[in-house]
C-alpha cells in the first residue's frame, strides 16, 4: 500500500478557516519573522525542550512541505545537512537536498542511499596521518515526521491514516538512523498508536509524548519523541 503523506489541507474558501488563521499569534509571528509556516514553532519548542538537534547532524525531515521544519533546521544549525522527503513539491531551501516522493517507494530509498553514501567519508587534510579520508557511520542522526493525511471529518477514519503514516515513519527510521539518534513523529490523540508506542520502547532509550503549544488546543495532534537509538528490536 502506498501512503501518501500529504498535508492536511484548510482551503482559503472557508471564512472559519480564514478568520482562524487572521486570529492565530502563530500564524503572525511566522509572517513576521518569515518562516513558510506557524508549523515551525511546534519543531522549536519541541527542540528546546528535549534538545534532539544539534550542529553537524544530518536530519531527514519527512512530510517536507512546505518547509518550515527544514527552515528551523538549517536556520539554527547552518553546519548540519538536512534531507527532506514530500509527495508534494516545496521551494527550494539553501542547504536542503529535497526528493519529491513518497518515503515507501524503492525510487525513494535509492535516491537517499546514494545520498547518504556521499556522506560516508570526510577529508581529513589538516592530518596528514589518518590518511586521505575519515568514514564515518553512514545514516542520519535525527528523523523528523510532520506527514498528515488528508483528512475525511470521520474521526477514527482519520486516526487510522495518521497510525498508518507514523508507522511508515517509524520504519523509515529503524532502516536509516545512527545509533543514539532521535525520532520524532505526528500522532493524533486517541489514534491507534499505543502498540506502536510500546514498539518504540524497543528501540529507543527514552520515548515520549509531546503536545506544542503551537498545536491548536481543538486539534488531536500530538507528537511522539524518541531519543537513545538502540535497535535491540532485533532478534
Amino acid at each position: 500500500m502506498k501512503i501518501q503523506n500529504k498535508k492536511i489541507s484548510a482551503r482559503p474558501s472557508s471564512a472559519r478557516w480564514v478568520q482562524r488563521q487572521l486570529a492565530d499569534p502563530y500564524v503572525a509571528r511566522a509572517q513576521r519573522e518569515k518562516w513558510r509556516s506557524r508549523a515551525v514553532f511546534k519543531l522549536e519548542e519541541i527542540d528546546g525542550k528535549f534538545h534532539i538537534l544539534k550542529s553537524g547532524q544530518t536530519v531527514a525531515d519527512l512530510g517536507a512541505a512546505p518547509g518550515s521544519w527544514s527552515e528551523y533546521v538549517r536556520r539554527k544549525f547552518p553546519k548540519s545537512r538536512v534531507i527532506a522527503i514530500d509527495v508534494l513539491p516545496i521551494k527550494p531551501i539553501d542547504g536542503v537536498e529535497f526528493y519529491q516522493g513518497d518515503i515507501a517507494d524503492s525510487k525513494t530509498a535509492e535516491w537517499l542511499a546514494d545520498k547518504l553514501a556521499n556522506n560516508s567519508a570526510v577529508q581529513c587534510e589538516k592530518n596528514p596521518g589518518c590518511g586521505n579520508t575519515i568514514p564515518v557511520p553512514t545514516g542520519v542522526d535525527v528523523v523528523l515526521s510532520d506527514m498528515a493525511p488528508n483528512t475525511t471529518g470521520h474521526r477514527e477514519t482519520d486516526r487510522l491514516r495518521q497510525a498508518a503514516l507514523l508507522e511508515c515513519a517509524f520504519e523509515f527510521a529503524k532502516n536509516h538512523l545512527k545509533q543514539g539518534g532521535a525520532f520524532v513523529g505526528k500522532s493524533f490523540a486517541g489514534g491507534d498508536s499505543g502498540g506502536l508506542f510500546l514498539e518504540l520502547r524497543k528501540w529507543f532509550a527514552v520515548v515520549r509524548h509531546a503536545k506544542p503549544a503551537a498545536s491548536r488546543k481543538e486539534s488531536v495532534e500530538e507528537f511522539i519523541v524518541a531519543t537513545g537509538f538502540a535497535p535491540r528490536g532485533l532478534g
